[in-house]
């Protein structure tokens, strides 16, 4: 049974930097697509990055050269370093995964979600 974990949000003053982690159980990161996803109150849940199979990157606009997604295959964990955050970045953060996605940053393409963890950023 595939579980995602995520961990690392919490309370974080405008310009800080937070590292957002996600632990994977019950198969190999290797071959799946993962993601990061956050749903700010009120708003719809968008995609803020996702890396595939061979490691390539996909990032929304609005984090582009702020945020880094990577994974460890040895320790089944995927992480997000949130550089320079705003407090527009402000949301809860959630872990996806799956065997096969089409469109990296669409959240129908994901099967696997984790319980989320809360960023929050202040100004």
């Amino acid at each position: 049974q595939v579980q995602l974990v995520e961990s690392g949000g919490g309370s974080v003053q405008a310009g800080g930097s937070l590292r957002l982690s996600c632990a994977a159980s019950g198969y190999t990161n290797s071959r799946y697509c993962m993601a990061w996803f956050r749903q700010a109150p009120g708003k719809e849940r968008e995609g803020v990055a996702a890396i595939d199979r061979d490691g390539s990157t996909s990032y929304a606009d609005s984090v582009k050269g702020r945020f880094t997604i990577s994974k460890d295959n040895a320790k089944n964990t995927l992480y997000l370093q949130m550089n320079s955050l705003k407090p527009e970045d402000t949301a809860m953060y959630y872990c996806a995964s799956d065997l096969w996605v089409a469109a990296a940053l669409a959240q129908s393409e994901y099967n696997y979600w984790g319980q989320g963890t809360q960023v929050t950023v202040s100004s």
